[in-house]
């Protein structure tokens, strides 16, 4: 069986580290699409079993919590019935220390509550302590903080709105993040520290009635 040289392998890992597709990276290193995407699987499968050894016991401050668009196989407009969970749309759920803005904990799937929940599961095993939590206003967040960090977890939203009005239907062709036009915060639980308090201003972290 022919081994692709080391050399080769760097190359093609560089290539997706960028951002490119399989079929462009193929393109690019004169390299098999077929053995590209073996080698991409490999080696993700590798830094999936790392981090999960080495990020446990982590002691963060603050952790922000955000999700990246993607789509597997085809565009959502195009997705069968029989296609829905695994086709389409998908997202990356993140939980990243703020300070060392490493990622913590994440999960790949539909942006809906069962993912949510799967995903604060497992980065509450992986941190220590109760740290402050950053969070967009997507509302499952909201009960999967609650029942995995505590009813008093330091949780605080920040809704930002883009120049772009209808995000939802203006990801699937936009490849550049729209332009924030305004950011608002919410305090939905806990007590921010003071640094974290007075950065963000007093009155948007009043108590909601």
């Amino acid at each position: 069986m022919n081994i692709l040289p080391r050399e080769k392998q760097i190359e093609v890992i560089v290539a997706l580290c960028e951002g490119v597709g399989i079929r462009t990276a193929s393109r690019l290193t004169g390299v098999n699409r077929g053995t590209v995407g073996r080698l991409a699987l490999q080696v993700g499968m590798g830094c999936a079993e790392l981090h999960d050894r080495l990020m446990v016991g982590v002691r963060a401050e603050r952790l922000e919590l955000d999700e990246a668009w993607s789509f597997v196989g085809k565009k959502q407009k195009n997705v069968k019935k029989n296609e829905i969970f695994a086709k389409g749309d998908q997202y990356v759920f993140i939980g990243m220390s703020a300070s060392h803005k490493a990622i913590i904990g994440y999960r790949v799937g539909k942006r809906d509550t069962e993912n949510t929940t799967l995903f604060l599961d497992d980065l509450r095993g992986r941190v220590i302590g109760q740290p402050e939590i950053s969070t967009d206003g997507f509302h499952p967040y909201r009960p999967a903080i609650r029942d995995t960090f505590g009813p008093h977890a330091n949780h605080g939203v920040v809704v930002k709105t883009y120049s772009v009005t209808n995000l939802a239907k203006q990801a699937a062709i936009r490849y550049s993040p729209a332009q924030v036009v305004a950011v608002a915060r919410e305090l939905v639980s806990g007590v921010p520290g003071l640094d974290y308090r007075a950065a963000c201003g007093r009155r948007a972290f009043n108590n909601p009635t």
